[in-house]
């Protein structure tokens, strides 16, 4: 006869047995057959994939930027075009809109993709994270890098303006930023500052030859009573003009032979000025929405005098580029078929290149030039521009 001592000792001993291979069962299975559906906001969890940095000039010594102005995204298939031909209405939607981004990063294949607000239309957009994978999936698809601005429109659905960028600055290739980490006084979320190197295999390999400013512009104020839209405000042109000071005393200890680099500015919402602007290049087809307060922006880009062109959007019929103190202020045109435009008038996008040369002695960009590209079945390209020659 067994001694129940024994024998009760033994089934005290196999019930943490039994619960630890339990425990152990239910996360095999909980990872074999459940993890793989784990979606956050209908995306797998998955790590950031990173885009081949640092940013640089290709070795034929170009560097190309695809502009995307306003390209108002809202739930994909079932959200239908403004001001488009009668004929097609019927099977236009957003679906349009990621179509032309897919044939533009096919044609121009751009080295870097800025997307300057109103990204996606916030009153149209049942959920806001979902309808920016829409918006951003092609250009992380192709693995380009690729940096965002906010318009007056993207906060209107589901996430703040804080929430979007940060949101932003997480996406797959995206080399966005929500605000600089050394000011936290600035105004605004989306200011930043890239660097563009030189050819990788070159003496230029570790130089900044190319500065790309982006600025948020905000979205609604009231000023003494009256509504207007946003602006750029003094916090943030100070902390640009210690960026620019910053390169210029770097320039200073760089042996002789280098330019100081230039750079090119991108927001949304037109600076005032904008509607006196000269020199007109494209299409001014509507009054400048600007805000009514002066910014002092112009003013900041003069005194600097590294900025030798400014990209906007927020104006869907106007793709003018027009001169003010000697710089080209240029408008993206409207990109998305769910923003207003013009029926008949195809969809247009911008593109910014930046090209390389020895001139006088001495090595950087030397030429920055600009083009549109229309959507239609040429993706026609019309008025090509020389912006600035060194």
């Amino acid at each position: 006869m067994m001694d129940p001592t024994i024998s009760g000792s033994s089934k005290t001993s196999i019930f943490p047995l039994l619960y630890l291979t339990s425990i152990t069962l239910f996360l095999y299975l909980l990872q074999t057959l459940v993890s793989d559906h784990l979606t956050l906001r209908n995306d797998r969890i998955t790590l950031k994939k990173q885009p081949d940095l640092p940013l640089r000039f290709r070795a034929d010594g170009t560097f190309k930027i695809l502009q995307v102005a306003d390209l108002h995204y809202g739930n994909g298939i079932v959200t239908r075009c403004r001001d488009v031909l009668p004929s097609e209405f019927d099977t236009c939607s957003d679906l349009n809109s990621i179509l032309f981004l897919k044939r533009m990063i096919e044609a121009e294949k751009p080295d870097f993709v800025a997307f300057t607000g109103d990204n996606i239309f916030g009153s149209s957009a049942s959920d806001a994270a979902e309808s920016m994978f829409e918006v951003f999936g092609p250009v992380m698809e192709s693995r380009l890098p690729w940096a965002a601005i906010l318009g007056n429109h993207d906060q209107e659905s589901t996430m703040t303006r804080q929430e979007l960028m940060f949101f932003i600055s997480l996406m797959d290739y995206s080399v966005s930023q929500t605000n600089p980490s050394s000011n936290n006084t600035i105004d605004g979320f989306g200011n930043y500052n890239l660097e563009i190197l030189g050819p990788s295999g070159t003496h230029l390999a570790n130089q900044s030859i190319l500065n790309l400013y982006f600025l948020d512009s905000g979205d609604r104020a009231i000023v003494g009573g009256i509504r207007t839209y946003g602006w750029i405000k003094e916090s943030q042109l100070n902390w640009l003009h210690g960026v620019s000071k910053s390169f210029h005393q770097e320039q200073q200890r760089i042996e002789e032979g280098f330019c100081p680099p230039p750079a090119l500015a991108f927001f949304h919402i037109p600076i005032l000025e904008m509607r006196g602007a000269t020199d007109i290049v494209g299409h001014y087809a509507e009054y400048v929405a600007s805000s009514i307060v002066h910014s002092g922006v112009l003013e900041s880009f003069v005194r600097m005098g590294d900025v030798k062109g400014v990209f906007m959007g927020h104006d869907h019929t106007n793709d003018f580029c027009g001169k003010l103190g000697g710089i080209w202020f240029c408008y993206g045109g409207g990109f998305g078929y769910h923003g207003y435009g013009k029926a008949g008038w195809p969809r247009r996008s911008r593109v910014i290149m930046a090209e390389l040369g020895n001139k006088g002695g001495k090595i950087g960009v030397e030429k920055i030039r600009t083009w549109k590209r229309l959507d239609d079945l040429r993706l026609s390209k019309i008025d090509e521009q020389v912006l600035w020659e060194r």
